[in-house]
């Protein structure tokens, strides 16, 4: 039985003829002084960078300048832009489609259109049966150029096209051919903070779903009959598994525990500042889309992720004082103001790039990470205090509840629509005694 406490109380892949090349990279240093390194001399990986923030608040803005950053400094870029909104569109003067197009040297842009991207997967499925004649043809008659688009497949298609471009869930030890080689940045401009939100933390929650599937799957008579040749057709489709070992009972097991690894792999990139980086917008004009941005912070910490920084669209309405106490609300976080643009008249965006107003939100960019600040680490445990601190901005004590399951070994931790479990330290499990909310945190007390 759970126990609950209140701290109040208590697509078909659209870039296959893409490579990135091993270059020369500049970046921002101290004192504004460049360092140069290669590709060779650190993680080969491709990045993803996503911003989040109210409808409205400059995303695509700043989505774009950042995109425009990064190909500058010598990263091979493609932005991915999600919605049917045209403002990408007329600030890089360009024709966006499903298909990439090259905007300048080093930066390509593409927009994803999920009844496209639906294809290629019920393509693979289409030919897994045809192997494995699990359907008897019937799978081979489904037209999917006429089916529609429900909820929720626009991101969890995107997803899978992500996944294709940045590889969170491969295994870098098995290394990748030249031909898999991508982009250095992936800029993804989403059609929903709250959407881009539920993908960050898709891997770490659907890990608690595949556990409850396997159980099922052998555990029941109809699991032990059903599920693999399921997960045949799956391994077929996306190859999971070894091709070379038949599908027997200890190769269904191998499958899952692969499929648990690829999960844990997704979850940790979302954690590990080399490969994620995330970043707040907001018009600091607008009280709401502030405080939507300082809700977001939180929310990100909850999905498993860190923000990397601050975007505030400038205006001639702010002055000196203003900016300073919007900074604060963001304190520790690295914080910038880009310049307001126009899709009024085409853009010159090396004097956009040059001019001064941008120049603290390019060292933002550039810089490695945010998380080394202590005071923003997610969870902190102190074995002499037998305490757990968890750092919660943007979040009221009343909106932050606690559950205990598998005799205190754990804490469920609710808040913002979403739900994080946190494994306490064997010095540290028991049971909850007390909860304070200081500064933002969470200081809950064991006994």
């Amino acid at each position: 039985m759970a126990s609950s406490f209140c701290p109040s109380l208590v697509q078909p892949n659209p870039h296959p003829q893409f490579t990135f090349s091993k270059r020369k990279i500049k970046i921002l240093g101290k004192n504004h002084l460049p360092i140069i390194i290669t590709a060779s001399d650190t993680d080969n990986s491709t990045k993803l960078v996503t911003f989040l923030g109210k409808g409205g608040s400059g995303k695509t803005t700043s989505a774009i300048f950042a995109a425009q950053h990064y190909a500058l400094a010598g990263f091979n870029t493609c932005l991915v832009i999600q919605t049917q909104d045209r403002s990408a569109d007329y600030l890089l003067n360009r024709k966006i489609g499903n298909s990439p197009v090259v905007c300048n040297d080093n930066l390509s842009a593409v927009r994803l259109e999920t009844t496209k991207m639906l294809l290629e997967p019920l393509n693979k499925l289409k030919h897994a049966d045809a192997r494995l004649k699990m359907t008897q043809g019937v799978l081979e008659g489904v037209v999917g150029e006429e089916l529609g688009i429900l909820p929720a497949m626009d991101s969890i298609f995107s997803a899978f096209v992500l996944e294709r471009l940045i590889g969170f869930l491969k295994n870098a030890t098995k290394g990748k051919n030249k031909e898999d080689e991508k982009f250095d940045i992936i800029i993804y401009d989403g059609f929903s903070a709250d959407e881009t939100l539920r993908m960050i933390g898709a891997a770490s929650k659907a890990r608690l779903y595949l556990k409850y599937l396997r159980h099922l799957a052998e555990k029941t008579d109809l699991g032990r009959l059903a599920g693999p040749s399921l997960l045949r057709l799956v391994d077929e489709a996306i190859g999971i598994s070894d091709k070379r070992s038949p599908l027997n009972e200890k190769m269904s097991a191998e499958i899952w525990d692969t499929l648990e690894k690829m999960l844990e792999r997704g979850s940790a990139a979302f954690s590990d500042p080399c490969k994620f980086g995330c970043f707040l917008v907001m018009d600091p004009n607008s009280p709401t889309s502030v405080n939507s941005a300082l809700r977001y912070w939180g929310c990100t910490i909850q999905a498993g992720a860190q923000v990397s920084g601050v975007i505030g669209i400038d205006s001639p309405n702010l002055n000196a004082e203003s900016k300073e106490e919007i900074k604060d609300k963001f304190s520790p976080l690295p914080f910038a103001f880009i310049p307001q643009l126009s899709t009024s008249y085409p853009l010159e965006w090396n004097s956009i790039m040059q001019n001064s107003a941008g120049h603290f939100a390019k060292a933002i960019f550039s810089l490695p990470t945010s998380q080394s600040d202590s005071r923003m680490l997610p969870v902190k445990f102190d074995a002499s205090k037998k305490s757990v601190t968890l750092f919660m901005p943007g979040f009221e004590k009343t909106e932050i509840k606690l559950y205990q399951y598998r005799g205190g070994s754990e804490l469920l931790v609710e808040a913002g629509d979403q739900r994080r479990v946190i494994c306490l330290p064997p010095k540290i499990q028991g049971k909850v005694g007390s909860a304070k909310f200081i500064d933002r945190s969470v200081v809950i007390t064991m006994r």
